[in-house]
């Protein structure tokens, strides 16, 4: 969409102000605007901050619905605006009057409220929770690591001990008088660190160190089987999360469309692309390539980044649209990647850690009332995902 400038015009008119038109148009300012415009920034196109001020409802409805008619028809804000931002143009928006007043009433309802917080807050407690002991592995591996090293010490504590006593003991023997011949070649003999190394004490300590070494990384490659942290294999067409996400901040869900209503994100297909880049870079050797899977009517081969293994059962609806988990949670601060990778573990311990730790988003949920009120009444601590069933088996492996 291509609203905004810094032209000041009337008041806009009829605009509403409740919850229900504002949650609509939010709705469909993400799935339909939000790829090029922001509230509060200018990005590929203007901000939208005080539209409703800069023009009336009735202009900026016909601009909405026709944008390149109203920009030929000589309108002077509409070619300003398209002077400014060419090539990009919006596209016709199939949007009726009712649907175009809801988006407005985001749009002023998001200019009263001021910038939000940035969604990345969410990863640094993500990030925390991690570099915790998210899972078995990094358990079982500082284990065995403080345990090799707690013998290394006593082994070096025990030889030291053993020295001194060996010096004085000699000393001691050496002011004796008497002493038989055998006992006088034993306390005379030189030291020989050849001996202490053939020796069976050496030798006995230095296999059951070996042996510990041996079922550390033994172990620790056992608990890494199937973990891709940090996999970022290469895509057939160089695409910047970091450009797209980061610093135009097209949202997440106006191109992985199923995150809030199925339980794959979904790989955006071509013609997602096409919204955009049918104005915009058409002569990028990598934006040709798009071109070139839609004359062909080929999908573009995309590889997979996370995979979890068919056993397991992941919703994004129920984790995104219900729990209000943010993306990066899960990906990472997936805005500041420039090729993508897996950020997390994705672990079955690591989730199970999760749900132990993540208080339920219950507020103005009426389905979880009646549990709410059940829960407080037996504890004061908030009600986590693992006291509705987040540890059961079944919920995840069925």
């Amino acid at each position: 969409m291509l609203l905004a400038s810094t032209m000041v015009f009337g008041q806009g008119d009829g605009i509403p102000t409740d919850e229900t038109s504002i949650s609509a148009g939010m709705e469909l300012f993400d799935g339909n605007c939000s790829s090029c415009h922001q509230i509060h920034e200018k990005g590929i196109a203007p901000a939208l901050k005080n539209v409703y001020e800069r023009r009336d409802v009735k202009w900026l409805t016909k601009f909405i619905k026709h944008p390149g008619k109203t920009i030929e028809s000589g309108d002077a804000y509409a070619v300003a605006l398209y002077e400014e931002f060419k090539p990009t143009i919006m596209p016709n928006q199939d949007l009726s009057d009712e649907e175009i007043l809801q988006v407005l009433a985001y749009v002023k309802d998001a200019t009263i409220k001021g910038p939000a917080k940035p969604a990345a807050e969410a990863a640094a407690a993500s990030t925390g929770a991690e570099a915790g002991t998210p899972q078995g592995m990094v358990v079982s591996s500082n284990l065995l690591v403080g345990v090799i090293i707690g013998l290394l010490v006593l082994l070096g504590i025990v030889l030291i001990v053993l020295v001194i006593l060996a010096n004085v003991l000699t000393q001691y023997l050496r002011q004796q008088k008497g002493l038989e011949a055998e006992d006088e070649a034993y306390i005379n003999e030189k030291f020989s660190l050849a001996a202490i190394f053939r020796s069976q004490v050496f030798v006995g300590l230095a296999s059951f160190v070996f042996v510990i070494v041996v079922a550390k990384v033994t172990v620790d490659a056992l608990f890494a089987v199937g973990i891709q942290q940090g996999y970022a294999p290469e895509q057939p067409i160089n695409f910047s999360h970091k450009l797209h996400a980061g610093y135009y901040e097209i949202d997440c869900k106006y191109c992985h469309t199923g995150v809030e209503k199925s339980k794959n994100a979904n790989i955006p297909s071509a013609n997602i692309c096409m919204n955009c880049h049918n104005s915009i870079r058409q002569n990028s050797p990598e934006i040709q390539k798009i071109y070139a899977a839609v004359e062909n009517d080929q999908p573009i081969q995309w590889v997979r980044v996370h995979n979890l293994p068919d056993l397991a059962y992941f919703n994004h609806s129920q984790h995104v649209k219900v729990g209000g988990v943010e993306c990066q949670t899960c990906h990472g601060e997936i805005e500041k990647m420039e090729v993508v990778q897996q950020h997390s573990l994705l672990t079955m311990g690591w989730c199970i850690d999760c749900h132990r730790k993540t208080d339920v988003n219950a507020k103005g949920n009426a389905y979880y009332d009646k549990m709410v009120e059940m829960h407080d009444a037996t504890s004061k601590e908030p009600m986590k995902v693992k006291d509705i069933g987040g540890l059961e088996c079944a919920k995840c492996h069925y």
